[in-house]
């Protein structure tokens, strides 16, 4: 028998008409807050309307108008009118897994709205072995932390134990679980290998992992095969989970790694998502449409493919991306020593100014002038935060190349920086397709103490609010509703999770309360410390953690966690 399909329209009034009953039949009493006369953002993508929410514990109890009756002495009622109220804003590519470990009040992200972080672009937090534990000791640089977890999944108690404002998530790292068993080697795993790392992910899984990131333009990432990779995912697609991608390639063969990843997807039956789609290098930003027109076509035959993006034409790695993968075999140390080789140096040399396809070189995509130096470990050379890599060439009396290899020799890391690569157009076009959702591809910080000592990518303070601001407000790319619903409902939806991301009764109370026409993103290249403002209250499982536009120190941050957990449906999730 085939179920008719319900409409948003239908479902939204249906919860509003019952929703305004609960009062009359003695549910009204006991709520906490009452944010009154807000224009509401469903999610759905519909026409927003006025009313007020009821919110009792951690669940919106009420839609409707509230009146005084309803009320006891101890409810907070707050006036909200003239502003916009919706679902709490999902950054579906988080890298606030370590930041949130010293800072879990999420400053730069709270304060745009953002009530859920993601985590997992290739890495992950676990499983780890005590070498790989070592290894993140070893490289806690600013951030030092301690490690007494194992597991992803006690990774993820343990942060929440600690007190988070935001919500926290997580895929297993395709890349995490290949050095647990293959260390940072360019070799395949052999059937017994593979079976654990297939047992790696299924653990994840049980303990509430959305499904399997890769992130293949990385070292040792780059040397897992297509096999490997739907082997992993056929473990997660058992237990509900979904393939999340950083493509081997994003520029010159961005065509063939879409492929791939449409492929993976037709293999495991599993629903997959490109991580920040964009086209890098102009040589290649005329390849939008085949793009488009590739993922339509793939969605048309069933599959569940979609993307997410950032709002900026730069995105943000590191100098590791500037050369080839084989000199990266064997982690940071490897690669260190070779660098220091002469002969080997040279034939780097030449590998960095030589076009190719079969590996991604940003520096030769973006180009020195447009590399932005923005971190690193090593406090000698932080005179250079903020320069281009052209620029401190120069004062080294060196080549780009010669220079880059330099520092991440003589920073003990693989410094961070800023690329260039990407059209305004092609960023605007992806932003208002239906099937993108947003994420920062950054850390969680606060514009004080430890966070100041380097620089960051401005969509750490200002991804979300640029969405709003820059391409709402004042590009009119696409409308509000829209906006937030590929804020809110649409990346719940791709991700599978339960009772977030719609503004509705019964779902959890993750809301936040903005000024449409205030909204906007402060942070630049320049001074990237900056938050965004415009976002007036956010609330998280009920909880206020941003009022007024202040902290209010409180950290009810959860777990959301996947499918494959064997609490996953409980309705209290």
């Amino acid at each position: 028998m085939r179920i008719p399909k319900i409409s948003e329209g239908v479902i939204r009034l249906a919860t509003t008409v019952i929703a305004s009953l609960l009062p009359n039949l003695g549910f009204g009493a006991g709520y906490d807050t009452v944010l009154r006369g807000g224009m509401i953002y469903d999610g759905s993508g519909g026409p927003p309307y006025s009313a007020d929410i009821a919110i009792d514990n951690d669940k919106i109890a009420f839609i409707g108008t509230v009146s005084k009756d309803d009320l006891d002495a101890t409810a907070r009622v707050m006036d909200i009118s003239g502003l916009a109220v919706s679902s709490g804003f999902i950054n579906v590519l988080s890298w606030a897994n370590e930041s949130l470990l010293i800072d879990g009040r999420s400053l730069s992200d709270i304060r745009q709205g953002v009530t859920l972080e993601v985590f997992g672009e290739g890495s992950s937090m676990g499983p780890i072995t005590p070498a790989m534990r070592t290894r993140m000791t070893q490289q806690n640089t600013d951030l030092n932390y301690d490690i007494p977890w194992t597991t992803l999944g006690e990774y993820l108690d343990h942060l929440v134990a600690q007190g988070v404002s935001p919500n926290v998530a997580s895929f297993v790292g395709a890349t995490t679980v290949r050095i647990h068993e293959l260390g940072y080697d360019n070799r395949q795993p052999n059937p017994e290998q593979l079976s654990r790392m297939q047992a790696l992910v299924e653990q994840a899984m049980l303990e509430g992992a959305l499904g399997v990131g890769s992130s293949l333009i990385y070292a040792p990432a780059f040397y897992a095969q297509t096999g490997e990779l739907i082997a992993l995912m056929n473990s997660a697609a058992r237990h509900g989970g979904s393939y999340i991608s950083h493509l081997r390639s994003e520029g010159n063969r961005l065509l063939e790694s879409l492929d791939e990843l449409i492929y993976i997807a037709e293999q495991t039956r599993a629903p997959a998502q490109i991580y920040h789609l964009k086209i890098a290098g102009q040589s290649n930003w005329h390849k939008m449409d085949a793009v488009i027109k590739k993922i339509e076509a793939a969605r048309a035959r069933g599959l569940m493919i979609s993307a997410n993006m950032y709002s900026y034409t730069a995105g943000s790695t590191g100098l590791d991306a500037s050369m080839p993968p084989w000199v990266q075999e064997g982690g940071y140390s490897a690669w260190r020593y070779r660098l220091r080789n002469p002969d080997i140096r040279q034939q780097i040399l030449q590998e960095m100014i030589t076009p190719t396809d079969a590996w991604e070189n940003l520096l030769l995509a973006a180009g020195p002038d447009n590399t932005l130096l923005v971190g690193f470990n090593n406090p000698k050379l932080r005179a250079y935060t903020g320069k281009t890599l052209t620029e401190v060439a120069r004062l080294r009396g060196q080549t780009p190349q010669e220079a880059a290899i330099d520092l991440v020799v003589e920073d003990g890391s693989q410094v961070q920086v800023i690329y260039f690569l990407m059209s305004e157009d092609n960023v605007a076009r992806t932003m208002a397709l239906p099937w993108v959702s947003y994420g920062s591809d950054a850390a969680s910080l606060a514009s004080e103490g430890i966070f100041l000592n380097r620089s960051t990518h401005p969509r750490a303070y200002g991804n979300f609010a640029r969405v709003l601001g820059e391409y709402v407000r004042e590009q009119k790319v696409l409308t509000l509703p829209k906006a937030i619903q590929k804020l809110t409902q649409l990346p719940a939806r791709q991700l599978g999770l339960r009772l977030r991301g719609t503004l509705a009764v019964g779902f959890f109370a993750d809301l936040t309360v903005f000024d449409p026409m205030l909204v906007r993103d402060n942070a630049t290249y320049t001074d990237p410390h900056q938050y965004a403002t415009g976002v007036i209250h956010v609330f998280v499982n009920g909880q206020p953690v941003l009022l007024h536009t202040k902290h209010t120190g409180r950290l009810p941050g959860r777990v959301v966690r996947g499918p494959g957990w064997a609490g996953w449906a409980d309705k209290n999730h």
